[in-house]
Order: structure tokens, then C-alpha cells, then sequence
């Protein structure tokens, strides 16, 4: 009998997808049913190759730029191949006659499992499982609505693009940089990178603001209101402060409280579609660019 192969992007989501469909049976790191085998990726198991370093003091910019033909994948650190060897072998099994990309519904999530897949080298069949929530019920709706992998192709060369834009700006930035800093003598390393570059001159911005800083005066105006305090302060000057006591003497009085306790339910979790939507509309910025 032909089973789907169940790819996540972490073990605790393999795991609540086993929950959420029942029927598995746990076989060391990997689960399987009369229907699916079910597996995880660890996060980000492969990354671009780099080329071969020179000796240190050789990078000059005669070697640049650094353009490959094309882009080969390594194993990012010893318990990434062996996962990948499970994985590859999982893929491989006779019995499995298509994958299901159950990685994060994202750009990354799918560039993880499209990585996977070009490793192992197959070309069996794929169908998306596109998560926003992970509850049972949400979990078992998916998979009644796999999508098809055509639709998916779009985000996979969106991932692509951006994580071989990212290896040609990290390689040959800190090469160039590099070079230039060290064509006086010896090897000052000096790396940059997309994201890098622009967050150490977003810090290097606030600190010299913090270095630069210069205190002033201010004065604060106290004005009691039956037995509670209220204070404002004014900064810059002694004639913006005097404006404050004739703003409260023309201020309404209160002319009374009311306490009233009320209870509510706490909110639900977040789900990851909200996380960018939120934060999406208070900064007027669309989604995609949050990530």
C-alpha cells in the first residue's frame, strides 16, 4: 500500500499533526500510520556553499565578484546530516509515492522543504499543507485542502532569490570590505551582510545619539486636587511652566468617581497570520515586509 511521506519543519509540529490525524505508531524519529510516514526537518538542515577560502591576506578584489554558476547545498552542522540521512531514506522507501510539505506556511518554511527535496535528489510528487493554526480541528481541515505544488512555486523562487541575494552580498561584501581594510597589511576581517550592515548602523546611529546627548532644565508645577497629587512638567523654559497652573484652573473639576470591576476571558493565542497582520497595520507596511 502507497503512503504520503509528512514532512514538518520542526519535531513538535510532527508531533501535534500525529495527534490531530491519530493512528500513528513513534519509530525512533519518525512516526508512521496505515496512510502516512510522518518526519520533521530540524529548522534550516542545508545551506549555499561557499567557496573554497584562500589563505588569509590573499583576499583581494582581482577574485571578485564572486558569482557561482550555480548554487550547491552542504549540511549546516553534524545533526543536520544525520537528520538528512533519515530524511533521504524516508524519501527513498518504495512505499512512499508522494511528499506533503507541512514546513511553516512562509517563505522560509518553504524554502527549508524545497531544500530537502533537492538534496534527495526525487522527483515523487508534492502537495502543500499550508498551517495557519494549530489546533486539531484547523490541522485535519488542512489536510482535507492540500494545495497543489504549482501554486507554491511563486514563494519557493521568492525564497531562493532572497537567500542567494543574501550569500552574494555576505560573500562579496566582506571580501571587498576585507580587502579594502586590509591593503595596508595583514587581514582584518571585516564581515557584512543584508540584514547585518543596516541593523549594526541602526545601532551605531543610537549610540552616537545616546553620546551626543546634551541634558537640559525643566521644571515641574505641583497643583494637589482634593488629596491626590498631580504634577506637569514643562522643559525648555521658565515661561512655558508658568502657563501650567492657569491650564489647571480652567480645567473642569472632577466632580466624582466610579469603580466598577468587571471580568473578561483572556485572549486567544496569536496565530501566525495575526503576528504580521498587527503589527502590519499599526506600521501601515504590508505583511511581506515584516518577515
Amino acid at each position: 500500500m502507497s503512503k504520503a511521506l509528512i514532512i514538518a519543519e520542526k519535531p513538535s509540529v510532527a508531533l501535534d499533526i500525529s495527534r490531530a490525524l491519530g493512528g500513528f505508531t513513534r519509530q525512533g524519529d519518525f512516526f508512521e500510520s496505515e496512510d502516512y510516514v510522518l518526519s520533521s526537518s530540524v529548522g534550516h538542515l542545508l545551506s549555499l556553499i561557499a567557496p573554497n577560502d584562500p589563505v588569509k591576506g590573499k583576499w583581494s578584489f582581482t577574485h571578485l565578484p564572486v558569482i557561482p554558476p550555480e548554487f550547491g547545498l552542504n549540511p549546516t552542522d553534524k545533526r543536520s546530516a544525520e537528520r538528512l540521512k533519515l530524511l533521504v531514506k524516508l524519501i527513498k522507501r518504495k512505499d512512499v509515492d508522494r511528499l506533503i510539505n507541512a514546513c511553516d506556511a512562509g517563505r522560509e518554511g518553504e524554502l527549508i522543504f524545497r531544500y530537502i527535496q533537492q538534496y534527495a535528489g526525487t522527483s515523487k510528487p508534492v502537495q502543500r499543507l499550508w498551517l495557519q493554526s494549530m489546533t486539531r480541528d484547523a490541522i485535519r481541515d488542512a489536510f482535507k485542502h492540500l494545495r497543489p505544488d504549482e501554486s507554491l512555486k511563486p514563494l519557493e523562487q521568492a525564497a531562493r532569490s532572497r537567500a542567494e541575494a543574501d550569500w552574494l552580498v555576505g560573500i562579496n561584501g566582506t571580501r571587498a570590505m576585507t580587502a579594502f581594510n586590509s591593503k595596508d597589511g595583514g587581514f582584518f576581517k571585516t564581515t557584512v551582510g543584508r540584514v547585518q550592515t543596516p541593523t549594526l548602523a541602526i545601532v551605531a546611529e543610537r549610540e552616537a545619539k545616546i553620546h551626543d546627548f546634551v541634558s537640559r532644565e525643566y521644571w515641574e508645577v505641583r497643583q494637589p486636587l482634593s488629596r491626590l497629587p498631580a504634577s506637569t512638567r514643562a522643559n525648555g523654559s521658565i515661561r512655558a511652566s508658568r502657563k501650567i497652573p492657569r491650564t489647571l484652573n480652567n480645567a473642569t473639576p472632577v466632580c466624582g468617581a466610579k469603580l466598577q470591576l468587571k471580568r473578561s476571558k483572556q485572549p486567544a493565542a496569536e496565530k501566525p497570520v495575526s503576528c504580521q497582520k498587527s503589527p502590519s497595520q499599526a506600521l501601515s507596511s504590508p505583511p511581506c515586509c515584516l518577515t
